[in-house]
């Protein structure tokens, strides 16, 4: 945490994580126009950032987009700004503003959290169906985890897996599993002004990829990246459902590997 109080602390990487929260996904030239620094200079900036936890980079074709991370700052209003009550409320309402901004203007969806793990937890966390039971609902996924297998999911925690034709594309214990995405389920025609745009939309085929490795930082632990892109557009309804949904199950996946306790857990 003392990093990223030391990357809070300058006034040119505070620019830069604002920049991101009004625009997220941007490359180094981007993130540089309008600034009064060389773009070396932007890229120590990020370097540190990064470091920090509090940036992610991935790679497309030859540039890096940035992506802002908040959770480092959640695990920050967690631990101090929750023990005091002046102000509290206010706080946290103006932290969600910020953490939460504009929506994605990139059709896809990064998201970078940090668990104290080990590798081979992680990934037996995100392929064992007693581990998902517990942070996804008992909803799934289900499968057998091979390249080219499908997989299963349940409309409730009481109905039976249906198949969504979704197939495993890669599957590296302790390292990545990337699957595709169902396309989106007739519950979700009312999002759709007409039945022609309803039908353009079931066209939209994505996937989502976890990729697991030690964190630069050994203290921090394992760092869990997840990355659901081949979305048709910003607008994509199915990216707006993700990203909501994709941040409460990784939270719950953090909990659960670190030896929280779980709503469900409190309530049994």
């Amino acid at each position: 945490m003392d990093a990223v109080f030391r990357a809070l602390a300058d006034p040119h990487r505070r620019r830069l994580l604002d920049k991101l929260n009004e625009r997220n996904g941007q490359s180094l030239r981007e993130l540089s126009d309008g600034l009064a620094m060389s773009r070396q200079a932007v890229s120590k900036h990020l370097d540190l950032l990064a470091a920090a936890g509090l940036v992610t980079a991935v790679k497309h074709g030859r540039e890096k987009w940035h992506y802002l991370n908040p959770v480092p700052i959640q695990d920050i209003a967690d631990r101090w700004i929750g023990k005091y009550e002046r102000g509290r409320m206010t706080a946290l309402s103006h932290l969600k503003n910020a953490l939460e901004g504009p929506p994605m203007s990139k059709p896809e969806f990064v998201y970078v959290t940090y668990i104290q793990t080990t590798a081979d937890k992680l990934y037996r966390a995100l392929t064992d169906p007693e581990f998902i039971k517990i942070y996804m609902g008992g909803t799934g996924p289900e499968s057998d985890w091979k390249v080219g297998s499908p997989i299963r999911w349940k409309s409730n925690p009481a109905g039976e897996f249906e198949d969504l034709d979704q197939k495993v594309i890669e599957a590296i214990p302790g390292k990545r599993l990337s699957y595709t995405w169902h396309t989106l389920q007739p519950m979700h025609r009312d999002l759709f002004a007409t039945d022609e745009e309803f039908a353009e939309a079931l066209k939209e085929r994505s996937k989502v990829t976890f990729d697991i490795e030690p964190a630069s930082i050994p203290m921090m632990g394992m760092k869990l990246t997840i990355t659901h892109d081949g979305f048709d557009s910003a607008d994509s309804k199915m990216l707006e459902g993700v990203h909501e949904g994709w941040t409460m199950i990784l939270s719950a996946l953090k909990t659960l590997l670190e030896g929280g306790k779980l709503v469900a857990d409190q309530e049994d």
